[in-house]
């Protein structure tokens, strides 16, 4: 079954449709819970499931530390790897090295980057065509171009460099893509977006689309959001960008998850987001009322509250166990308070997208 999306309805500029993957159907717009290391922590994918998942995110950086691309290929790749066999994700490794860089532990130029990493403090160089193969032999149903993603507090100059250069780097992705296939590394209806960079800057977002969208990629995902500029700049450059990104093709915002984002993305046009958030703060103890405010559950107000995180959720934590059973498991350090907030979490962010869609056809 080859990669496809059907844009099906547009209420203003938010979208309705449908993305066709070799392993499964995936309604727009989605939620797409972060598995970093293969697997959502804290949560098993029977339980991911239940949370009413349509695709899985997973961390080409990480997983190429532990336990490498060659064995998740030897193993079938990340669908009989994980025995889960709804859609997969893969990002490129742009963003952790970012994140590397900020520390001071990685340098870039046109070949790629070189970095240290955070596990063993050992030196590594990927290229644009080693992140493409790795994610080739992961073989996700949809992979993500090598990009370069300056810091929201760049210059004009150093940013338009990184977007320059994430081009670059985009036609690199995208022959090695074609390699692969010939090399027989990758599914043959494996999908590589590639990444519209340009910081805060409307002119250089606005030539990044026009730059990347001259190639005949599936999807195109909005990067360097949410990396140090503020609230009101992050919103009006999506609110510009995604615009200008085909309609007949799905769009990415990548990295964004409070229920405040989501509106607003969805609201510009967006089709599909993701964020470790959810599951984040779950292990901190915190989760979303009715109203997505974050709450703490080991508060003291909690301590006889029999009623459930969210009256108005129907998931597993909250149709089983009260606030004061829940507070009571974290206070003691038991696992399964990560779990039960988890799931309510991740649960609360699928039922609000999914709400938005059925809006979208009303």
């Amino acid at each position: 079954m080859s990669f496809q999306f059907e844009l099906i309805k547009k209420k203003g500029e938010a979208r309705a449709g449908k993305i066709t993957t070799p392993h499964g159907v995936i309604e727009t717009p989605v939620f797409m819970p972060v598995a970093t290391q293969s697997a959502i922590k804290a949560m098993s994918f029977d339980q991911l499931d239940a949370c009413g998942t349509e695709i899985v995110l997973s961390n080409t950086y990480h997983l190429h530390l532990r336990p490498g691309e060659d064995l998740i290929h030897q193993a079938g790749g990340l669908h009989n790897w994980t025995s889960y066999q709804k859609p997969f994700l893969t990002d490129s490794g742009g963003f952790q090295i970012f994140s590397q860089s900020r520390l001071g532990k990685c340098k870039i130029n046109d070949q790629g980057a070189e970095f240290i990493d955070n596990l063993a403090g050992n030196k590594h160089f990927i290229s644009p065509e080693d992140s493409i193969t790795m994610q080739n032999k992961m073989g996700a149903d949809i992979i993500m171009a090598f990009d370069h993603c300056p810091d929201g507090g760049a210059s004009y100059e150093a940013t338009k460099e990184a977007m320059e250069r994430t081009h670059r780097w985009a036609e690199r992705c995208m022959i090695q893509h074609q390699n692969s296939l010939e090399q027989k590394l990758r599914p043959e209806d494996q999908a590589l977006f590639l990444i519209v960079q340009g910081g805060i800057f409307k002119d250089l977002r606005a030539q990044s689309v026009a730059a990347l969208t001259q190639h005949d990629a599936p999807g195109f995902a909005i990067g360097g959001v949410s990396v140090g500029e503020s609230r009101e700049d992050i919103d009006e450059i999506v609110k510009y960008t995604t615009p200008l990104l085909p309609e007949n093709k799905p769009r990415y915002l990548m990295g964004i998850g409070t229920k405040e984002d989501i509106v607003k993305a969805i609201e510009a046009g967006i089709d599909m987001f993701d964020c470790v958030m959810p599951t984040r703060i779950a292990r901190h103890g915190a989760f979303f009322d009715k109203d997505g405010v974050r709450q703490l559950i080991k508060n003291s107000q909690y301590t006889a509250d029999f009623k459930p995180l969210d009256s108005s959720c129907a998931c597993y934590a909250c149709t089983n166990h009260s606030r004061a059973y829940i507070r009571h498991l974290f206070r003691s350090q038991e696992m399964l308070a990560a779990t039960l907030l988890s799931i309510h979490n991740l649960s609360y962010l699928i039922k609000l997208t999914n709400s938005i869609r059925e809006e979208i056809f009303s």
